[in-house]
């Protein structure tokens, strides 16, 4: 069953037209200011640092109110809540919305197609790599906030300690994960996540695969392409040979192989540089961030984990309103400012103009004075166009994590993935959706 329900809007509706009737939408009507004071406008957001910036943009003009609810994160009942509203007839005017969820939302009629109220200045603002992971058949359907390449965190300390090298290719990751287990055996390189299908999906970006693309108002579907076969092999290379630890990323087991120095590397988005600063204060120095291994060095590409858009939702009535607060929140620096008076960030923003005030703000000697920023930079640069998630991806989610979590009873990584795509197929021919599938 879809996470979020049957959509909000008719079938007949979303599937008008060809290519662009998985996004059919249309703008909200115009803001208007009533006699009574300034246009009134509602944000729901689970991003920290929400309030503090809905502050300092009411502070900043009085044409504009906005009225800000904390949400709980997605997958703990925000996008829930945010599709029962838009049910009801009672969405909010601005909503977050991560790059993953954004297809789905799209269909369902919650976000609505933007691009004919965004300015050429804030086209301009914003980097191409984010605008298309928010673009489907030249409809944008949000506003990126952050653009998260994948990258690698590692322990220095432990690297040097081993005699270690910062690997360049994933070649090279796999004789580093071996050196690891025979140096010290209660430790490994890192971990492959029972929870981690969007860390995956992260790998196959990277080695060129495409598990979802639409072509011709048709839905295509594979999960076990060429590429995707590729990391799944060598991921299942590292389990079968021990050099990984299997179990979930978010948990008590996780914390300690981390908090125990267990773990030498973590790959993720460049947001967790801020979240690892603020659980654990102790490691202080201990870490460093590279670029994520390489299949092919001479063409280096990345994927991307993690990042979040901001939306204007199809029950506004004050979409100029809501589009000039969206603006003001990626592209101005006392925005971020504001955003990071609730405390550390590395969230790397799609605006350019912003990078300086969050490099600016971090206390770079977590990471033994390394720029991360910069790193962060240099990496965004490589992420690879033509990547579209899919239009159910928490129901997608669930399904290769479950098979995932089966990897203990004789599981494999392909398995999940062919039981992620068969899993996911239901949820699209529910909606309506032309598909076509891929299998391997």
């Amino acid at each position: 069953m879809p996470l979020l329900g049957q959509p909000v809007v008719s079938r007949r509706s979303l599937l008008a037209g060809a290519i662009a009737a998985p996004f059919a939408g249309a703008c909200a009507p115009a803001a208007t200011q009533s006699s009574g004071g300034p246009v009134q406008i509602t944000f729901w957001s689970a991003l920290r640092g929400s309030q503090p910036v809905v502050d300092a943009f009411n502070r900043s003009q009085n044409k504009i109110k906005v009225i800000f609810q904390q949400i709980p994160g997605g997958d703990q009942g925000g996008y829930a809540k945010l599709s029962n509203a838009a049910r009801a007839g009672n969405a909010p005017d601005v909503c977050t919305i991560e790059y993953m969820q954004l297809p789905g939302f799209a269909i369902d009629g919650v976000a609505t197609d933007i691009t004919g109220l965004m300015s050429d200045r804030l086209r301009n603002q914003i980097v191409p790599q984010a605008w298309r992971l928010a673009t489907f058949d030249s409809k944008t359907f949000a506003v990126p906030f952050d653009i998260e390449p994948m990258v690698m965190h590692y322990r220095k300390d432990l690297f040097d300690q081993y005699g270690l090298t910062v690997p360049r290719t994933w070649d090279e990751f796999a004789g580093l994960a071996r050196k690891v287990r025979d140096k010290a055996p209660d430790k490994r390189a890192a971990v492959f996540a029972t929870d981690g299908a969007y860390n995956v999906a992260a790998f196959a970006w990277q080695a060129g695969g495409q598990w979802f693309d639409i072509s011709k108002g048709v839905w295509n579907v594979s999960m076990t392409d060429a590429p995707s076969r590729r990391i799944a092999e060598y991921w299942q290379k590292l389990v079968d040979d021990d050099l990984v630890w299997v179990n979930p990323s978010a948990g008590k087991q996780y914390d300690a192989q981390i908090g125990n120095s267990l773990l030498l590397v973590r790959f993720s988005g460049a947001w967790e540089a801020g979240a690892q600063m603020r659980a654990r204060p102790k490691q202080k120095g201990q870490w460093a961030i590279a670029p994520l291994p390489q299949w092919d060095p001479a063409d280096a590409v990345v994927g991307t984990q993690g990042g979040s858009t901001f939306a204007i939702s199809k029950d506004s009535r004050h979409a100029e309103a809501a589009m000039e607060f969206i603006e003001w929140q990626v592209t101005q620096p006392d925005s971020l400012r504001a955003r990071l008076t609730s405390g550390t960030s590395s969230a790397f923003p799609s605006s350019p103009a912003l990078i300086p005030v969050g490099s600016e703000s971090f206390d770079r000697a977590y990471y033994g004075g390394q720029d991360i920023y910069r790193l962060f930079d240099e990496e965004a640069k490589k992420i690879r166009d033509g990547w579209i998630w899919g239009p159910r991806m928490s129901a997608t989610q669930r399904v290769v994590n479950d098979g995932f979590a089966r990897m203990s009873a004789g599981g494999t990584i392909i398995e999940a993935l062919r039981h992620g795509q068969s899993g996911t197929m239901p949820d699209l021919k529910a909606l309506g959706l032309s598909t076509s599938e891929h299998s391997s």
